[in-house]
């Protein structure tokens, strides 16, 4: 067993053994800027020190929130080194909710990414009794009062190192090292507490299991305030010693993975669906020779997939698919030099998972909460089962109970929430098992599904209870389909809405002889709807009856964060929706 230790000592480890290597690259002025593990350990110093000068006290709060920079992870562990707590605010959150965060958190210091995300915090400061001081990671601060980023690090040279090393000396394994505010589906947020072994263990783990290793290369995009990408892009590196590139934006996701070609990727559901739909679109652009070519080689790549899961030899024509179609779909993508590829933080479509397995890029899915510091299972190129969870993460537990709640047990199961002792006492029975609320079952071979979500059933008006991500999933499969909820608790039958991609809309309207080229046409157009009542029609013929969606209503805008209808880690906020289209949702049901 691994001993406990604390991620300060984690941190010093790895700088000290990879002192040379690259730790951090991001992009300024259109050329890529590297920081070392020494240079980056002799930051988070400085900026320890500067925090501790500006006057944070040990246990209090530390907010962040910007997109992902070097500047976000130093603050982060600045944090941790001074015994603080850092608190990742998502940076679509209003000002209230950035409030909301700092002052449960007590947040002493804000760091903010730029102007945006500062005149939040100006906006609410009468609201922030802890708050001391408020720093600007990027440009001249244009309020007063508020430092730069270097204005922070230049305080950090009045504060003597033995006063950082003391705190760090003082901290213990058990310790609460960061809060993790879930983004929730409903209500507040809840700060999960996890402490120095909670992460350490939890990121080595998982490295070694995924066989990553010192000078591999990892993508830095995903919200750095979620569980997920703090271990990817925070955590990970400080055991092993890998390299976090950050890209320029969400936009620019497909060029940076072009340029970095990494090691390692992580995407969130709806970012390989993304990729997907790009692919698909450039695919029917294609020639007809080229069409046929990508055919059989997708049902080659298929099989090959499905027989390395069941440790059966490959058809001998994979090589020569490889050859000729997957090596350059891999190099197209930037996914050539990537050993794994991951999934996680939300359910993902089978249909998305075949169509990457099918041009040799198998996905491997994880299933996790924050309550668990990321991962309760792990799937890897070597173990992995399409449309499964993974199997239980490596030294720790993994259970069903008789509703089918999945139950999870072990070192990276969290302290409890912060300032919650009932919903702790909820989520933690006294034999230290975390109950997720999620619904799922374990197969002979040790692989788990998810099915559902404990308070997301539908009990419908005969009684009978339905797991709407199950359908929903199958929905999702059908390829115009961007997103489906399925509604009708109390209700005689199921109904669903339904949005639309954008981009394979134009294709399948001619397809179903509509003129309809946009979401809003195609809402009211009948020749569109019958097209893809039929597709609904081959989803319901493989489910139960009582899982078979009667009625449709087709929402003509996506749903976004911005919107509402997702939270940040893009789940669906059902309660969201059910308010915001409950005149659609009616439709349904009259």
């Amino acid at each position: 067993m691994t001993p406990p230790i604390t991620i300060p000592q984690a941190f010093d480890a790895t700088a000290a053994s990879c002192r040379d290597l690259p730790a951090l690259r991001w992009k300024e002025d259109g050329a890529w800027q590297s920081l070392s593990w020494g240079a980056y350990r002799q930051q988070v110093h400085l900026a320890a020190r500067g925090l501790i000068g500006l006057g944070l006290e040990a246990g209090k709060g530390v907010a962040i929130i910007g997109y992902n920079c070097p500047e976000w992870l130093v603050a982060d562990l600045a944090a941790i080194h001074a015994g603080a707590l850092p608190s990742g605010i998502y940076t679509t959150c209003t000002a209230e909710q950035c409030q909301y965060v700092a002052h449960h958190c007590e947040a002493q210091i804000a760091v903010v990414e730029n102007a945006e995300q500062l005149a939040k915090f100006l906006a609410v400061r009468d609201g922030l009794p802890h708050l001391r001081a408020i720093v600007q990671m990027h440009g001249e601060p244009a309020a007063p009062g508020v430092l730069s980023w270097e204005q922070l690090l230049r305080r950090g040279h009045d504060v003597p190192e033995p006063a950082l090393a003391e705190r760090v000396a003082r901290q213990q394994p058990d310790d609460v090292a960061t809060l993790i505010y879930t983004s929730g589906t409903t209500g507040v947020p809840k700060a999960v507490m996890l402490s120095h072994d909670n992460v350490v263990w939890t990121a080595g783990t998982g490295i070694a299991a995924l066989g990553i290793r010192a000078g591999d290369n990892i993508l830095s995009y995903l919200p750095l305030s979620h569980i997920a990408e703090q271990i990817v892009s925070i955590f990970g590196p400080v055991n092993f010693g890998g390299c976090t590139w950050f890209a320029e934006s969400m936009e620019t996701l497909g060029d940076d993975l072009r340029e970095i070609r990494p090691d390692f990727f992580l995407g969130v559901p709806r970012v390989w669906e993304k990729i997907q739909e790009r692919m698909q679109a450039a695919g029917a652009q294609s020639s007809p020779l080229r069409k046929r070519l990508i055919a059989w080689a997708r049902r080659v790549g298929l099989a090959a997939g499905y027989a390395d899961q069941a440790a059966r030899p490959r058809p001998v024509a994979y090589r020569l698919a490889d050859a000729l179609v997957f090596r350059k779909v891999r190099a197209r993508l930037g996914l050539d030099r990537a050993r794994v590829l991951v999934t996680s933080a939300a359910p993902i479509a089978r249909s998305t998972l075949e169509f990457f397995l099918s041009l040799g890029l198998p996905i491997c899915e994880v299933y996790g909460t924050s309550e668990c510091t990321g991962p309760a299972t792990i799937s890897t190129p070597a173990r992995y089962r399409t449309g499964k969870a993974g199997y239980v993460f490596p030294g720790a537990e993994l259970k069903t109970e008789a509703d089918g709640e999945v139950c999870m047990r072990g070192r990276h199961v969290f302290k409890g929430y912060y300032k919650d002792a009932a919903a702790t006492a909820e989520a933690l029975d006294a034999d230290g098992w975390l109950h997720s609320g999620d619904i799922g079952e374990i197969d002979a071979d040790g692989f788990l599904q998810i099915t559902d979500r404990k308070k997301d059933l539908i009990i419908t008006a005969g009684g009978e209870n339905v797991a709407p991500q199950l359908v929903e999933g199958m929905l999702k499969g059908i390829p115009v389909v961007s997103q489906a909820v399925v509604v009708g608790d109390r209700r005689r039958y199921l109904g669903a809405l339904i949005t639309l991609d954008p981009q394979r809309l134009p294709q399948d309207a001619a397809e179903a002889g509509s003129p309809a080229r946009d979401p809003a046409a195609a809402a009211t157009c009948a020749k569109f709807r019958a097209y893809l009542q039929s597709h609904i029609d081959a989803v319901n013929a493989r489910l139960a009856r009582v899982q078979a969606v009667k009625r449709f209503e087709i929402v003509p805008r996506e749903f976004t964060v911005e919107g509402g209808e997702l939270t940040p880690s893009l789940k669906v906020r059902r309660r969201v929706v059910a308010e915001k289209y409950a005149a659609e949702i009616e439709r349904l049901f009259t």
